[in-house]
């Protein structure tokens, strides 16, 4: 007889697609919960949790169960990498499951305190949680000496290789004869020109399907170190959030913490190398890099930005749109969601 763990890895992974739909289409339902009753910013927000915290643990077990598979498509360079960590030092796979996990709670954490201790009290549980996310950070670069990905651990592949081992390719009822063109092979074949169009058709097809650098490279490597400046950027980056809750606390100016937050991002993008190389070992930390400099478009929801620019329009939009039909469902999600970003920190933290 299974036992109900090993019944339901096998159930996970038989239904792998299936839950995974599921579990987008509830995350995309807290979306339009606050605002809907009491309270239901943190029942949307424990469901969020919630949810994250299961896929969390559903990406973990999958990816012990193919630890030793060959998988069926090439997994991702991110995935390659992380994984090789994960598998190559214990302290990194602690690290980052637990790095993960305080970000998937953080907001939630923070409703919880809020409700229980106070602003104030709130506020101490988010300096803690930041000190602990930096602290995190830093032992990651630490073990790796090379830029933290987030996220730091293997994404989860919907494909597994037990859902493919049951596909066998339709074999034909009999075998078909030889066609009798083919049957004399001293008859010469007919060779069919070749248009610029249907090469450069063919070109586009082979080429992605090409053997690539990243296929061959030691998995750890497919992230390059950095040492120096570049190691100096990527401690300012990994520090910056701290410094900014710590500003915000200290400081009696509205505007100084957001100005030194700015400035310390700006600093650490100024740090990183000026160019990085145009080869396969630093896709990845391409991919970082554009991620983090999408993120400094969460300042317009944060400080004076917010306040005096961002707010005022997002409210004027919601008062000229809330009687035009379909648009007013937007303008009453802006309504429901400005209040949460003025109250809680982690709506807008990067």
């Amino acid at each position: 007889m299974s036992s109900p763990v090993a019944a339901y890895e096998s159930f996970l992974v038989a239904h792998l697609s299936a839950i995974s739909t599921i579990e987008s289409s509830l995350r995309s339902l807290t979306w339009f919960l606050p605002g809907r009753f009491k309270d239901a910013e943190l029942a949307s927000e424990s469901l969020a949790t919630t949810l994250n915290m299961v896929s969390l643990y559903h990406d973990t077990l999958l990816t012990s169960l193919v630890k030793d598979k060959k998988p069926v498509i090439p997994p991702t360079p991110h995935m390659r990498y992380t994984r090789a960590w994960c598998d190559k030092s214990a302290i990194y796979k602690w690290a980052a499951r637990t790095l993960e996990a305080i970000r998937h709670c953080e907001l939630f954490m923070e409703m919880l305190l809020r409700r229980r201790f106070g602003k104030r009290g709130a506020w101490r549980g988010v300096v803690g949680l930041e000190f602990l996310k930096a602290t995190l950070r830093l032992i990651l670069f630490r073990v790796t000496s090379r830029p933290v990905v987030s996220p730091p651990l293997p994404e989860r592949d919907l494909q597994m290789p037990e859902e493919l081992d049951n596909v066998k390719p339709a074999l034909p009822a009999s075998i078909p004869e030889t066609p009798a063109h083919l049957q004399n092979n001293r008859v010469p074949t007919v060779k069919l020109p070749v248009t610029p169009a249907q090469a450069a058709d063919i070109n586009g097809y082979l080429l992605p399907k090409a053997l690539k650098v990243t296929a061959v490279r030691e998995a750890r490597q497919l992230v390059p170190k950095v040492s120096g400046t570049a190691a100096l950027s990527e401690i300012v980056f990994i520090l910056r959030p701290l410094i900014y809750v710590l500003s915000l606390t200290y400081s009696k100016s509205s505007s100084l913490p957001y100005l030194v937050s700015l400035v310390l991002d700006f600093l650490a993008r100024r740090l990183r190398p000026p160019t990085l190389p145009f080869s396969a070992s630093s896709e990845i930390l391409v991919n970082e890099y554009s991620r983090r400099d999408r993120q400094l478009a969460l300042y317009l929801f944060k400080g004076p930005v917010w306040r005096d620019f961002t707010r005022p329009r997002l409210e004027g939009f919601a008062s000229r749109t809330e009687n035009i039909p379909l648009v007013n469902v937007i303008s009453a999600l802006v309504r429901d969601w400005v209040p949460l970003i003025d109250e809680y920190y982690y709506y807008t933290a990067t």
